[in-house]
């Protein structure tokens, strides 16, 4: 029975393996792991003129790391403190175009607006 225990998580991790570099609608690919091995604190600058150039995968097309970040850069004095902090503001700047279809969503009809009744 101790093995049935440790095969289910053996499973667990690698389901969470899988899943990428995606985050709420926003492929990071290659720039998610120099991110994470980028030097902190760092400028918007900075980030811009080492990733400018990666593209970043939405639901609705391709958008430049240094597109998405373009508005960062009116401030001089922004900083981020961690690879996080750089996702975030990612997520932050994508808004819409990581949505996939607007008002859709999978977790089943709404009960109160259908008309007919079960007994």
């Amino acid at each position: 029975m101790a093995n049935t225990g440790s095969d289910d998580e053996a499973e667990v991790s690698v389901g969470d393996t899988d899943q990428g570099s995606r985050e709420l609608g926003v492929e990071f690919g290659d720039l998610e792991k120099q991110l994470e091995s980028h030097e902190y604190p760092t400028t918007v600058d900075a980030l811009v003129d080492e990733y400018g150039d990666h593209e970043l995968e939405l639901p609705s097309g391709e958008e430049s790391f240094s597109d998405v970040l373009g508005p960062y850069t009116d401030e001089p004095d922004q900083q981020f403190n961690d690879a996080g902090e750089v996702r975030q503001a990612v997520l932050n700047m994508v808004g819409e175009e990581a949505v996939g279809e607007k008002g859709y969503s999978d977790r089943g009809v709404d009960q109160d607006s259908d008309d007919t009744q079960s007994f």
